[in-house]
């Protein structure tokens, strides 16, 4: 006698498509996978090819309806973009994933893979993934039409400083590479006693204004020119001008305060040093070793002028220094520099050695003189002063000679010097000597003295062997380790852009409800690109 035994292990049963007889799972639409991408395209009404704007001046994309942007190949910012133009047919869809497919960068193509679901016969969900082209079309913004046209603008900073020198403007210069305040300028137009900055618009000038005021003493005026207006719409387009006025004071000048100054600042002498110029102006008294900051307002209130030209240096030997330990100090003095020593100095011009002429004076370069060793200096003594306020002083406040700073042999420092500095794009009328020079100065100050280096970027000259410091004759350089390398610095995409993407762009995707089904719907032949 056979008993019948019922199977425990139950799989599940196949049903035939309706369309073709294909034996497949079952599913709301009981059909197969093949016949219901024949009958089905939930991706009908995307557009497979779209265009985009690209400026080839500044790099940017359109972004309707009136905006440029920056996006870097293959970046969150331009997958965004990119589906912001089909933001319309793809709403209708719910969008699942999105990713560039790899393109020549320059065969002006962009390629998005898209994954989308749709509910289609009888609550199936169909998922497909498909590849829109996008051609990328050279288009020029308006910012880049403007710039081409060189002659329209809407407001204009004039930077102007009174000076035969320009080491203020060499490092105003570079603040303004390190913090990126160049970018919104039309150009730059470089004059013979200072720079003229370009702008489209008025917000822009009076960023870059407050900018000035903040890295260097100054004071502006500002003013505006009618160019048109329109009675019906009461709008009026003008034209601004900021004047911009930095102090007339560079580092190494040798100034004379007036009484009333030198008494506010602590009693100090009256003949001083600027040693550095960055947001004040930053003072030494040669013969007590004491500093003090001189900020725009007060220059304004209570100005002074340099008393000699930069050409007006000369050069002396020292012949013997000592060192002033006990330093006395008046009632109410201010600070005392701490990298400074006092010293006093016997020296004698070199153009003068076949005679037995010596001057003696005090110095806050201490530190760094040494019997023999070369020094610039001013000769007051010998100089025609003509300032209001000297004039006032008694000789014997005045000194003989006023040391600056310690002279070094140029051509060494130059052959030696492994690092540069970047410069503003900037149209000039003529380069001559004389600039060559003082830019040559500029950089030497950067050697000597650490608190403006570390306003500035420096960067490693690849192209000049680094030295050691065994033959070194004592002059002042800069560590590797102040400088930077001039890399670019790309930015990579990461594996979490289509969902950055999918936030910025702000697409709601549809919420199906159905059976647990999935059919997958794929096309391999959109997928070659």
């Amino acid at each position: 006698m056979e008993y019948m035994t019922e199977s425990t292990d139950r799989s599940p049963g196949h049903i035939l498509c309706c369309e073709c007889g294909v034996p497949i799972s079952p599913n709301p639409a009981n059909i197969c996978v093949a016949c219901l991408r024949s009958k089905v395209d939930i991706s009908q009404g995307i557009p497979k090819q779209v265009s985009i704007s690209f400026c080839k001046q500044c790099q940017r994309y359109f972004q309707p309806p009136g905006t440029w942007i920056q996006c870097a190949l293959e970046s969150r910012e331009l997958l965004a973009l990119c589906l912001k133009k089909i933001k319309a047919p793809l709403s209708k869809v719910r969008l699942v994933d999105a990713g560039f497919v790899w393109t020549e960068p320059h065969s002006k193509r962009l390629k998005v893979k898209l994954t989308v679901q749709k509910e289609v016969m009888n609550g199936a969900i169909l998922q497909q993934v498909f590849v829109v082209d996008y051609v990328v079309q050279s288009q020029m913004c308006g910012d880049c039409h403007r710039v081409e046209a060189k002659d329209f603008w809407k407001a204009v900073i004039q930077v102007r400083q009174k000076t035969l020198h320009k080491k203020t403007f060499y490092y105003l210069e570079q603040l303004i590479l390190k913090y990126g305040m160049h970018q919104n300028t039309l150009r730059i137009k470089e004059i013979h006693d200072g720079l003229d900055f370009y702008y489209s618009s008025k917000q822009h000038a009076q960023k870059m204004v407050e900018f000035l005021q903040c890295t260097v003493p100054c004071r502006y005026k500002a003013s505006q020119r009618l160019i048109s207006q329109d009675i019906h719409s009461n709008t009026y387009n003008y034209k601004s001008t900021f004047s911009v006025e930095i102090v007339p004071i560079c580092k190494d000048n040798v100034v004379c305060l007036s009484p009333k100054l030198a008494q506010s600042l602590g009693n100090m002498n009256q003949i001083c040093v600027c040693i550095r110029v960055t947001s004040a102006i930053h003072l030494i008294d040669p013969n007590t070793l004491q500093v003090a900051d001189i900020d725009g307002s007060t220059f304004w209130s209570h100005p002074f002028n340099s008393l000699c030209h930069p050409k007006q240096l000369e050069e002396f030997i020292v012949m013997e220094c000592s060192i002033v330990r006990d330093i006395k100090r008046a009632a109410g003095a201010g600070m005392i520099s701490k990298k400074h020593t006092l010293g006093e100095v016997w020296v004698q011009k070199t153009s003068e050695m076949n005679t037995d002429k010596q001057y003696f004076c005090r110095t806050h370069l201490g530190h760094l003189l040494n019997p023999g060793d070369l020094v610039l200096g001013f000769d007051l003594a010998n100089c025609n002063l003509n300032d209001e306020h000297v004039n006032k002083m008694n000789s014997d406040r005045v000194p003989d000679v006023v040391l600056i700073k310690k002279s070094y042999d140029r051509t060494k420092r130059q052959r030696r010097r492994n690092w540069k500095l970047k410069e503003l794009a900037r149209e000039r009328e003529n380069m001559d000597t004389d600039d060559e020079r003082q830019y040559q100065d500029f950089l030497e100050d950067l050697e000597e003295d650490e608190a403006i280096r570390k306003n500035v970027n420096i960067y490693r000259d690849s192209a000049i062997p680094v030295e050691s410091d065994t033959d070194d004759e004592g002059a002042p350089r800069i560590s590797l380790a102040e400088m930077l390398e001039d890399l670019h610095i790309s930015q990579d995409a990461t594996g979490e852009e289509a969902k950055s993407a999918l936030e910025a762009a702000d697409l709601e995707s549809k919420v199906t409800e159905g059976p647990s089904v999935v059919v997958h719907a794929c096309n391999p032949s959109t997928l070659g690109g």
